[in-house]
This record gives C-alpha cells, structure tokens and sequence, in this order.
C-alpha cells in the first residue's frame, strides 16, 4: 500500500475480500468451515464501516477461542478493507476479488523473468506492453455487471473518468 501510494496519491488499496476469506479458513477444520464463512460473510456484506466492525467484533467473541488468528488479520489488514465499504454494492461487486489484477501481473512477472537483463527502460516497457497485449487475446469474458459499476465510477470520481 505505501509504494502504490508513493507512485499513485490519489488510490484507494482494496484488499481482495476474497483473499481475506480463503487465507482466514486456511487453519479452519473442515467441520467449522461453513459457520465460520457464514460469520466472516456478515462482516464483508455489512453496509458500513460501523456495521462491519460490529460483526467482527461479534466474530471474535464466537471464534476466537479456536480460530484467533482470523480476528487477528482481519483487524491488522482493516485498513485495507473498510475502503470497500464506501462503494455501492454496484462497485462492490467488481472489487470483490483481485483475481484478474492477479492475473495480469502474472502474465506480466513471466514475460519480465524470462528475459531477466533489459539494456534500457524502454526495452522493459516494451515486453510488458507486448506480454499484456498477448494477455488481452485470451480475454473473452467481460465483467460481470461493470455496466453498472463503470457508472458507479463515473458518479463517485467525474475528475478521473471521463465521458
């Protein structure tokens, strides 16, 4: 989050929600895994801030005796979580999961590893606009509702989307 913030001022870091849930059921028995998502669901689907915390504090209360470490990284990482709760759930629905950001980084950290030794900036910036155009072919899926989210940007930052 500070390196983004460094190179980008104005971005809000948005944990992968989905992330969060996978990496808090890693140590749960498989016995407890449906209450235990059950739980940490009314904390990621709570309206607000305020709410979500209340439900996680209502998450501890019940789990922690077995699970602490899943209250534990939820609050360390809380930062980096309540910006979800600013959006509409129109926006909520796109920023849910990283999993496509993930993804082209991938693409991208392959195409930058296999050649190892650049001689110049330009060179780098070249194999990554050619990795990611490569990238681009193989999508063939849009977004699911960015219809409705791209125009819940366009309300919430009109300085950065433009008609």
């Amino acid at each position: 989050p500070e390196a983004i913030g460094a190179v980008f001022p104005q971005t809000q870091v948005q944990l992968c929600i989905v992330h969060m849930v996978r990496n808090s059921l890693r140590y749960v028995s498989w016995k407890d895994k449906k209450a235990v998502v059950a739980d940490l669901k009314k904390i990621y689907q709570s309206v607000t801030e305020q709410e979500a915390a209340l439900e996680l504090e209502k998450f501890a209360e019940r789990w922690d005796s077995q699970y602490p470490s899943i209250s534990r990284s939820w609050r360390e990482h809380w930062p980096n979580i309540i910006p979800f709760f600013e959006y509409p759930k129109e926006i909520r629905k796109v920023i849910y999961t990283t999993n496509a950001i993930e993804s082209l980084n991938s693409v991208i950290r392959k195409a930058v590893d296999s050649h190892k030794i650049f001689p110049h900036d330009n060179a780098a910036l070249k194999v990554i606009f050619l990795a990611t155009e490569q990238a681009a072919k193989k999508w063939t899926m849009p977004v699911r509702d960015w219809k409705a989210a791209l125009n819940q940007f366009m309300i919430m930052f009109p300085d950065r989307l433009k008609v």
